[in-house]
């Protein structure tokens, strides 16, 4: 892909961490060649989304600056529409640019995607119409989300979320977990559910599961069920070693369609934002979003 030159619209979340100076670095780095940006804050949650709707076909690609709510909002609203999407890093977490591999520092994350390349990405679906590019998930990673103070969000950024996430793990709090996958039912209690359309985590640090691609038109299934905080470090090990050998404690299944119960009722997270309780029912939108990445070598 040949270097873009604009004219690019940057959504901007205000509220987001160290906004500020964020906002200012991405506009001088966007409009470093010339380039015309224009910008527009949110104001209320939802506004990203109509702000991508309603303005997006006047530009070469729409750059998204704030956490993964923001970068899912305009994912979400430009699915299916061929509109290149740009995620500047600018929340806590920034789960989906660590999956795509996209430097945190908001002059070289935006310097990589103006060289970069356009990758067609799946999307997962709730029935309520939002949309994730990474992960939806219950039990662990939703508690990360909803446990995590917002201080330390503020000043600790994603190691607050390591720590909270590791602390959970270790409690190894269990739930009765129905999850079926294009027809077919796994059931047993389980400490984290994950429907998964990257399979690294954290710049690739973790791996959670075999042969997960963004892009084969199906998420992936990861049941988690350690006894104890001892088999819940030894799953850990074993994806961060990307040892896939059958573990009675692990279960993977991919396919289009999904439904996850729980009994009692969890949680659910999707993208680094709680998205209400289970049953939670997801399908896959095969290449619906085209996202802009940092060229590999």
């Amino acid at each position: 892909m040949e270097l873009l030159r604009g004219p690019f619209l940057l959504i901007a979340n205000p509220a987001a961490r160290r906004a500020r100076s964020r906002l200012a670095a991405a506009v001088r780095a966007l409009g470093a060649g010339g380039a015309q940006v224009d910008v527009v804050t949110t104001e209320r949650p939802g506004h990203a989304a109509e702000i991508a709707a309603a303005r997006a076909a006047d530009y070469q690609a729409v750059f998204t600056l704030g956490g993964d709510g923001t970068a899912m909002e305009v994912v979400g609203a430009l699915a299916g529409r061929g509109i290149p999407i740009g995620i500047l890093p600018g929340g806590t977490g920034n789960l989906v640019a660590r999956a795509l591999g996209i430097p945190i520092a908001t002059r070289r994350a935006a310097a990589a995607l103006l060289r970069g390349e356009i990758a067609e990405v799946d999307l997962g679906r709730l029935v309520s119409g939002r949309c994730f590019a990474f992960s939806c998930g219950v039990g662990v990673d939703a508690r990360m989300i909803r446990d995590t103070p917002p201080i330390w969000k503020r000043r600790l950024g994603i190691v607050a979320y390591a720590y909270v996430a590791v602390r959970a793990s270790l409690r190894t709090v269990t739930f009765r977990v129905r999850a079926t996958v294009d027809g077919e039912t796994i059931e047993r209690d389980a400490t984290a559910v994950m429907v998964a359309n990257f399979g690294a985590v954290l710049s690739d640090l973790i791996v959670l599961g075999p042969g997960i691609a963004r892009d084969d038109g199906k998420l992936d299934l990861c049941v988690f069920s350690p006894a104890s905080g001892w088999e819940a470090l030894g799953i850990a090990w074993r994806l961060l070693r990307k040892d896939f050998r059958p573990h009675r404690a692990i279960a993977y299944r991919s396919g289009t369609h999904f439904r996850i119960e729980c009994d009692p009722p969890q949680d659910a997270q999707a993208d680094g934002e709680l998205v209400g309780m289970t049953p939670v029912d997801i399908e896959v939108h095969p290449r619906a979003a085209r996202l802009l990445l940092p060229r590999v070598g």
